[in-house]
């Protein structure tokens, strides 16, 4: 219990103190124009509200990866809190901080756009497939999870099909549609029922006789009844709620709606610190109430759905239970249908093709529909795994560009040179290591790959940082005070 509350009291400090502190490094200015005004075109950029910006954002990031991810976690023991505290304080939170903000000063350019600039235009090709990639597995991770959840939830009642085909439908709608029009409006009642079921989860545990692990020495030991070594395995395994490269394709989408540079930290440092709460009361609640082998079968017969079912229902009863549920449930809707739309503006930013036409954007999202609808066919965990490396592999290269951005500023770019070093070593070493997505080398040897690797990837970056210093890369793009967009 001491572990628990330690762990939440640290993230909300952080976000008063390290976050201040990311937030003066970076420098926002009131006064700067931002794209929601400069840009205006009544379908991406649109000024809203700090707090529905926040609250989009928050529903955003934190799909199902905060819950079943660290439900899958928890088989490493209580490790998983020193991840998800010290993964989102000092990389998650930094992550989606400078990845909104460094949007916000180049017209609310997408992750790809961003690292053709400050790290060559083969990066930018590269991390516009990792992006694209990504953003279909989470957008069909994301139909599959909640659709499997309702359909656990009505007892089977409604065919699994026709529950997909109607979350398919609303993503369309929201993809296609003005984000006013939609999605920010329905997100507050989202909103609300995210913090009901997440608020009645935690309380609940906390009085009850469940017992939260405690994080000590003695007992930081792997749970995972296989034996996966939590180097690199964990970090691929709990990413949001901790640090995720998905979070630098949706901050773009808020940065084009935010009115204020100064609300940065609200809503991009800030929604983070809370999507680790979250996941915090998910670990928690995964290893107080069941052992390695009994979580391992549950995730085994039905993802980390069943588990989310029976925590819910044990905790809360059949009514506080099924809120809780549906709180789950609009996680996962409220990011998938988001990645949707922030891969129709990808695909369109990369082809330079305009969106304010309804027919433009259909001709985009009409066939990345079409590609979801058949990965929904494949083996959840299967997806799982090709999310978790392409997830991480973006927030590796996101991390990389905000080092770029501060170090060609001649600012403390350490603040995220140690956060991308260390999660470029695990998905170098997970990539050497892993016997299905990678080549099935041994520990040792995977581990000393990946240090190489990540070491000849620093070497690059600071070649072209030094070559952006010397070559005077303007990193910030001046806007005007009023709407110009074409």
């Amino acid at each position: 219990m001491i572990t628990f509350f330690v762990s939440i009291t640290l993230l909300v400090v952080a976000y008063f103190t390290y976050g201040k502190y990311i937030e003066k490094l970076f420098g926002p200015d009131k006064n700067r124009p931002t794209p929601a005004y400069a840009n205006q075109d009544g379908v991406d950029y649109v000024p809203m509200h700090k707090q529905k910006n926040a609250l989009i954002q928050l529903l955003n990031i934190a799909g199902t990866g905060p819950i079943f991810g660290p439900i899958m976690g928890a088989l490493y023991g209580p490790v998983a809190f020193l991840w998800i505290v010290l993964g989102t304080i000092f990389a998650g939170a930094v992550h989606d901080y400078l990845t909104g903000m460094i949007s916000i000063r180049n017209r609310g350019a997408h992750i790809p756009e961003l690292a053709g600039k400050f790290l060559g235009k083969v990066s930018r090709h590269l991390v516009n497939a990792f992006a694209l990639l990504l953003l279909l597995l989470v957008g069909t991770v994301f139909v599959t999870t909640p659709a499997a959840l309702l359909h656990e939830l009505i007892n089977g009642k409604v065919a699994l099909i026709v529950i997909i085909l109607l979350i398919f439908a609303y993503y369309f709608l929201s993809t296609i549609l003005p984000i006013d029009k939609i999605i920010g409006r329905i997100y507050p009642v989202f909103g609300a029922i995210l913090l009901i079921g997440t608020v009645g989860v935690g309380g609940m545990l906390l009085f009850t006789d469940y017992q939260i692990p405690e994080l000590t020495i003695a007992n930081m030991t792997n749970l995972h009844p296989a034996g996966t070594p939590i180097f690199p395995i964990l970090f691929l395994t709990i990413t949001c709620g901790a640090l995720s490269g998905f979070h630098a394709t949706q901050s773009p989408l808020i940065s084009r709606t935010t009115k204020n540079e100064k609300q940065g930290r609200y809503i991009f440092y800030g929604m983070m610190v809370a999507e680790g709460i979250i996941a915090m009361i998910w670990a928690a609640a995964a290893m107080s109430m069941f052992d390695g082998q009994g979580l391992q079968g549950l995730i085994n017969e039905g993802t980390a759905s069943l588990v989310v079912n029976e925590v819910a229902v044990t905790l809360l009863g059949a009514v506080g239970g099924t809120i809780a549920v549906l709180g789950v449930v609009v996680l996962p809707i409220t990011s998938g249908d988001t990645a949707f739309r922030a891969a129709r503006n990808i695909v369109a930013d990369y082809i330079h093709m305009g969106q304010r036409k309804v027919s433009k954007r259909l001709i985009i999202a009409i066939p990345m529909f079409v590609i979801s609808y058949w990965l929904t066919t494949i083996d959840f965990n299967l997806l799982w795994r090709y999310f978790s490396f392409a997830n991480q592999g973006t927030a590796a290269l996101a991390l990389w560009i905000g080092t770029m951005y501060l170090f060609v500023k001649k600012k403390n770019y350490f603040v995220a040179l140690l956060p991308a070093l260390f999660i470029t070593d695990m998905v170098l070493t997970y990539i050497l290591y892993d016997n299905n997505l990678g080549f099935g080398l041994s520990y040792p040897l995977s581990h000393a790959g990946g240090f190489i690797m990540t070491i000849l990837c620093a070497t690059l970056f600071f070649w072209k940082g030094n070559k952006n210093r010397t070559e005077g890369l303007s990193v910030d793009i001046e806007l005007p005070p009023k709407n110009t967009a074409a």
